[in-house]
């Protein structure tokens, strides 16, 4: 580790020397190329020389303390070195995290689909429910969401919702979203008060650029008609609304809430992107490392990954054996405990040896 960390530091002070060049003020490009990549080493930079500092204030203190024949003087040398050793401890682990292969997409904006599963009017208020706590974190991170498509519920809530949340670092915290999300609770109309359960389908796709995914026009079978209103609003007079085929996988991708014909083209190509680009990517790890079944769970769609229990006022999230409590609180939008321990379980599954 030491040795990695060497030379990021030597690569961080080469970077800075070139940001001392006057002539790199007129290469725009290439400056914001070197800044970008000297701040992003600039935290581990930062960790490593307190951990040297750190470690060379260890041997005075022991040296100290073998040394001194004063009590109070060695009490106070004891009193150091614990700090000191545990000052280390912390560092270290901070590096090594530091140090673990990075995603390439973790910092992508994402295309968040949600799709009422089992449980017909029930499984549709849930969807709605799952789309305001994404909206409310979204929010909480400073981070843009809009709606690309929806299919409303019969009785409320969403058969289907497509979203595009776009922000910094988004796909590192929504990428454990993905999967089955199930409830459990008495629905407003049971009579009975029995407890239902049903389930609500989460996708988390990164989003993906022109050059991710090269799509051929000659595939596509573009259709537009007459857009139907959402829950009782008036139908378009006019033919905005856009259905996009891509042939070769059968992919279809239908958008119809705007207005204009050309603006609801451009949102279903970008979600038709989106899934192509995840089918791709989906299929070159299952190559490299048969689904990586070593992070957290396998992420597939059709694997139940959390359950929202309100009875019991708790989430477990199965794939880590987490339970939390408070669920109107988590449902408000406070997500960040369960990101940060799914996260953290995620890192110290690659630390371990292999």
């Amino acid at each position: 580790m030491l040795n990695q960390l060497e030379e990021v530091e030597r690569r961080f002070e080469d970077l800075t020397a070139r940001l001392s060049d006057p002539a790199l003020s007129t290469k725009i490009e290439e400056l914001t190329k070197i800044t970008r990549e000297r701040s992003k080493l600039e935290e581990v930079v930062r960790a490593f020389r307190e951990l040297k500092k750190a470690q060379g204030e260890l041997i005075e203190a022991k040296k100290l303390l073998d040394t001194s024949n004063d009590p109070d003087m060695k009490d106070m040398a004891k009193s150091e070195v614990r700090d000191l050793n545990g000052r280390i401890e912390t560092l270290e682990g901070a590096l090594r995290q530091h140090l673990l292969p990075k995603d390439p997409l973790d910092e992508k904006s994402v295309v968040l689909e949600i799709r009422a599963g089992a449980g017909g009017d029930e499984a549709a208020l849930f969807a709605g429910e799952l789309f305001d706590l994404y909206r409310r974190y979204s929010a909480s991170k400073g981070w843009n969401i809009e709606i690309m498509s929806i299919s409303a519920g019969t009785a409320g809530g969403y058969k289907e919702i497509i979203g595009s949340v776009e922000g910094d670092q988004v796909y590192s915290s929504l990428k454990w979203e993905g999967g089955v999300h199930r409830v459990q609770r008495v629905p407003a109309t049971e009579t009975q008060g029995r407890i239902h359960t049903s389930t609500v389908t989460v996708a988390v796709m990164p989003e993906a650029e022109e050059v991710d995914v090269v799509i051929n026009q000659n595939d596509l079978r573009i259709d537009v008609f007459r857009a139907g209103g959402h829950g009782g609003q008036s139908v378009n007079t006019t033919d905005s609304a856009v259905r996009i085929v891509h042939v070769p996988t059968n992919t279809t991708v239908i958008c119809q809430d705007e207005k204009s014909q050309h603006k609801n083209k451009a949102k279903a190509m970008k979600v038709l992107r989106a899934r192509l680009y995840e089918v791709e990517r989906l299929k070159a790890e299952e190559q490299l490392s048969k689904q990586r079944k070593g992070m957290v769970g396998t992420g597939d769609r059709s694997e139940k990954i959390r359950t929202y229990n309100f009875p019991q006022d708790r989430v477990s999230d199965h794939r880590i054996n987490l339970t939390l409590y408070n669920l109107p609180k988590i449902m408000g939008g406070d997500l960040e405990p369960i990101v940060t321990a799914l996260r953290t379980h995620a890192q110290a599954e690659a630390l371990k040896p292999k």
